[in-house]
């Protein structure tokens, strides 16, 4: 099954996200940044079918003179028959911080692909995160993506996300996501976090992640330094 454009940009929302929360391969980001002074590299493999995957690894840092803004790129590599592959900026603005109930940001991005030569898509998005108690937190997404390909350029998108600690070292995530046209997608799993140190892995199934294929598994690994 062939791999929309739509529905592979859906995959680089998650670009900008911090390593300590949502991030990796999470879809849907939530409204904190990398801590200041700190860096993080996220990379991900995502299977849809026997012929057909992504490859993913995005680099994200926040300096201590700029608390509030995390700058940060990706490679992407996908292949379904064909093989092809994009590089872009992300960046992310906290506006309001989640430790004072309730958090906001502002996410941008977009991707070049080498092949065609031209802007592949963008990306802003608005991340809301509402923590709820010491263990479960909720973000919600809403924004515009564009497409540099085909006749419709343009796709307002929106999701929810639940993220729950069930131990010291393990968490679960729970997403939902759409955009204004096409199937729903979904994805859930589980994060180790040994020790609570500075390495996530994260193991997810979904559908229609890549707004296309009904099936994806996701294995993540996330290094902050």
């Amino acid at each position: 099954m062939q791999i929309s454009g739509r529905g592979f940009f859906i995959l680089l929302l998650a670009c900008a996200s911090p390593a300590n929360a949502s991030g990796g391969a999470h879809v849907i980001d939530d409204a904190s940044v990398e801590t200041p002074g700190r860096c993080h590299l996220e990379s991900w493999f995502t299977r849809y079918t026997q012929n057909s995957g992504l490859l993913d690894a995005s680099l994200a840092c926040t300096r201590k003179a700029l608390p509030s803004v995390e700058i940060g790129g990706t490679i992407q590599h996908s292949w379904n028959g064909k093989h092809y592959t994009t590089v872009g900026p992300a960046l992310k603005f906290n506006i309001r911080n989640v430790e004072r109930g309730w958090g906001v940001a502002l996410a941008m991005a977009g991707n070049w692909r080498f092949d065609h030569h031209h802007l592949e898509s963008g990306s802003v998005v608005v991340p809301v995160t509402v923590p709820i108690g010491d263990r479960l937190q909720l973000n919600f997404n809403a924004g515009y993506l564009y497409f540099g390909h085909g006749s419709d350029h343009n796709a307002a998108f929106a999701g929810a996300q639940a993220e729950v600690q069930l131990t010291r070292d393990l968490g679960a995530m729970g997403e939902v996501f759409s955009r204004d046209r096409g199937p729903v997608g979904g994805q859930a799993g589980l994060r180790w976090n040994p020790g609570r140190g500075d390495v996530d892995v994260d193991l997810l199934v979904g559908r229609y992640v890549d707004g296309a294929s009904p099936r994806a598994i996701t294995l993540g690994l996330t290094m902050r330094h």
